[in-house]
């Protein structure tokens, strides 16, 4: 084993992860992920001593000319962290009364478990009270007289389109909305579908569902037809809300044709949807060019007007269902997350207020979309329950020009600015005259999200972007946190280009072996939770037990995340990447045996695997090793035809960037595939591929070597 290197071993899986002194000289935090593979037996096993990470840290930026409005003093926050763990139900209990409360939670209101051997997990967090966050968001603001402040900016995709709401026009017609779904028979409990493009009516319609108590389930309109058929059967939603289409860029994309595609599938496998609402984005698609089923379909323009204005809350209990987001899983079938009603409503205000020291009025532009968490989280819930303002954007950060996102932010006079690594790197690689032809003095805080922001990345986003003046709070969190565990405080404490630092409130966060044992100190190992934050996931729908298998029984008595991390002499945390088979692409996550489910759709295929590689630009590439049917040649068409396959099967943010002929793969007598073989190959290190004589036929790896693309 190469002297710079260790590995981890998880579960029958195993891991190389690089030395920090190596990490530094490649500049990249990419180097640390997604190379997992079977153990090898000669090279085993985890780092827990701190003496094996004891190293220079990198050199701490220092925001001092920062001060944050809340926090005066890291001993501040000291102290807030640790009654937050020592005193949980009162340190939460004192924020939730910020909150309007229809009736008062009880005095012992949390409870939780996170042992399997103990009895079934649960969550409970504010227990007894009863809330909406709707009314939260958006009644409680214009009651207190903020009715005229602007609640969304819109800007389309193109330049001469933009669009102000303030929060009583969105209370307004977030109230219509409310009216209409219960004209149609939605009630508490039931599912709403949406699958919308980044308008304004796409969080309207979330607060709609939950102003009435019914569950809104985003899926993100860049799925396929296939894959939102599937999400629609799970929840039974009867009712899907969409767009007749979309601009994206220069591209034209019918979404009213993919949802009517999915109700086609959702019919045959016997499920009926009953009514489809749609919203004409005549930008894109008008009325005449939709296709329509009668009877079905109605029109937004011609539904939603004629409502009222005026829709009874429905008061929820606390742990009360809000919202089902699907996130990739390691077995191919999507984890539909539940979060509910208190518990998230405090903790996404919370970590939205201290991270990006959020004051109401501010300007605040979260890049994502919200069929992400993140578009949940910090383009809706969280400002608008700080009486921020959200941008919200259609378009692509770069069209027509690599300079769009700064012209938005001078126009707009932005003050936070939240976005994902990639775009970072890819609007660095664009140059910076894009980003100094424009008026960024609005600018006070810098933030990334999705994957860990490799610091070569960080130091422009920083120096080029933010003047040298915004601190950066580089968050880790997840679909299932539902809001930040992990994240710097600006100005509080100094930073580290990589680092997410510290815990926030409330999140007791653990470092583990391979055995399940707390690493204290400096170390590396598996990053779990030891205790309940008010938003943790609280089942996947419909399937509790893969719930408690998938973060709960792996390590007893913690949640575990799916991700390593290491943890440095100052305490600070470094995100080192996925342990299981999921690719983290873009920000986004994509289960390796979903790509490899619809690869072998294609009628040529007989057999795929599927791993991640490094990427300039996404952080990840998927890279496919595709075994064809027995006399069939491997052509350009074939290549072409198997990306299209997973495009249609699972959306295009999920193809492929490399498909590699294999006319054999790399299994052990067994029969289980070698993915650490395949790993090697994809990140052209085969002097690195280690034992491979435990092969069935050791012989497949040169081949493959030598039809490597």
């Amino acid at each position: 084993m190469m002297a710079s290197s260790r590995l981890l071993q998880f579960r029958g899986l195993t891991r190389r992860v690089l030395k920090p002194s190596t990490f530094y000289r490649c500049g990249s935090l990419r180097n640390f992920a997604y190379t997992w593979g079977p153990p090898d037996p000669s090279t085993l096993k985890v780092t827990s001593a701190a003496s094996q990470v004891a190293h220079a840290p990198p050199p701490m930026v220092l925001q001092e000319n920062y001060k944050h409005s809340l926090l005066k003093s890291r001993e501040q926050y000291d102290a807030m962290y640790k009654r937050s763990i020592e005193d949980p139900q009162g340190f939460w209990s004192d924020i939730g009364k910020e909150f309007h409360w229809e009736k008062k939670w009880h005095a012992d209101h949390h409870s939780y478990n996170f042992d399997v051997r103990q009895g079934p997990i649960q969550n409970q967090w504010f227990k007894g009270g009863q809330t909406n966050i709707t009314y939260n968001c958006l009644d409680r603001h214009v009651e207190a007289g903020r009715g005229d402040q602007i609640c969304f900016l819109w800007e389309g995709n193109d330049l001469d389109r933009d669009r102000r709401m303030t929060y009583k026009e969105v209370l307004d017609e977030v109230c219509r909305v409310a009216n209409w779904l219960r004209s149609v028979g939605v009630k508490k409990g039931d599912a709403v579908a949406i699958y919308a493009p980044m308008l304004c009516e796409l969080p309207i319609a979330m607060l709609a569902c939950a102003r009435i108590g019914a569950m809104h389930s985003v899926v993100f309109a860049g799925f396929s037809a296939d894959s939102l058929a599937g999400r629609i059967v799970d929840c039974k939603s009867r009712v899907v809300i969409t767009t007749s289409g979309v601009m994206r860029g220069s591209k034209k994309v019918e979404l009213k044709k993919i949802v009517d595609n999915a109700l086609n599938i959702c019919k045959k496998s016997g499920f009926e949807v009953d009514t489809c609402l749609v919203y004409e984005n005549d930008n894109a698609i008008d009325k005449a060019s939709c296709p329509w089923t009668e009877g079905r379909d109605r029109w937004w323009h011609d539904e939603i007007p004629k409502q009222s204005t005026e829709a009874a809350v429905e008061w929820m209990d606390s742990e009360d269902p809000l919202f089902l987001l699907y996130t990739s899983g390691s077995t191919g079938k999507p984890k539909g997350v539940m979060h509910t009603t208190g518990g998230y409503m405090v903790m996404a205000a919370t970590t939205t207020k201290y991270v990006f020291d959020m004051q109401p009025g501010d300007v605040y532009w979260c890049t994502a979309d919200c069929g992400w968490i993140t578009g949940h989280t910090y383009l809706t819930y969280g400002p608008l329950l700080n009486g921020a303002t959200s941008v919200v954007f259609e378009g692509t950060p770069t069209y027509p020009t690599p300079a769009r996102c700064w012209q938005i932010v001078e126009k707009y006079k932005v003050k936070q600015f939240y976005t994902a690594p990639t775009l970072i790197r890819s609007l660095e690689g664009s140059g910076d005259q894009h980003v100094t032809s424009q008026d960024r003095s609005s600018l006070r805080i810098l933030g990334t999200v999705g994957e860990p922001i490799n610091p070569q990345a960080w130091n422009w986003y920083h120096k080029v972007v933010g003047e040298g003046r915004c601190p950066i709070v580089d968050t880790w969190w997840q679909t299932e946190t539902a809001a930040h565990l992990i994240s710097p405080l600006p100005g509080v404490w100094g930073q580290k280009p990589g680092s997410a630092s510290l815990p926030f409130f409330g999140a007791h966060i653990a470092m583990v072996d391979e055995k399940g044992q707390e690493i204290e100190g400096p170390g590396e190992g598996y990053l779990c939770v030891k205790s309940s934050w008010p938003s943790t996931i609280r089942t996947i729908y419909g399937d509790h037990d893969r719930y408690e298998t998938t973060y709960f029984a792996p390590f007893k008595g913690f949640y575990f995340s799916g991700d390593g991390c290491r943890r440095d002499a100052d305490g600070y945390y470094w995100i080192t990447g996925r342990v299981d088979d999921v690719i983290n692409v873009s920000g986004h996550r994509i289960g390796t045996a979903e790509v490899e489910g619809a690869l072998e759709e294609h009628p040529a295929c007989a057999e795929a695997a599927v791993v991640g590689f490094e990427h300039p630009i996404k952080g990840q590439g998927i890279y496919a090793y595709v075994t064809l049917m027995q006399g069939t040649e491997f052509t350009e068409d074939i290549r072409k035809g198997l990306v299209m396959t997973v495009r249609e099967q699972i959306g295009a943010f999920a193809a492929p960037d490399v498909i590699h002929e294999a006319p054999g793969l790399p299994k052990t007598r067994s029969g289980k595939i070698m993915r650490r073989v395949l790993r090697k190959i994809a990140s052209k290190e085969e002097d690195q591929l280690g034992d491979i004589s435990t092969l069935a036929d050791p012989g497949v790896v040169e081949t493959l070597l030598k039809l490597r693309p």
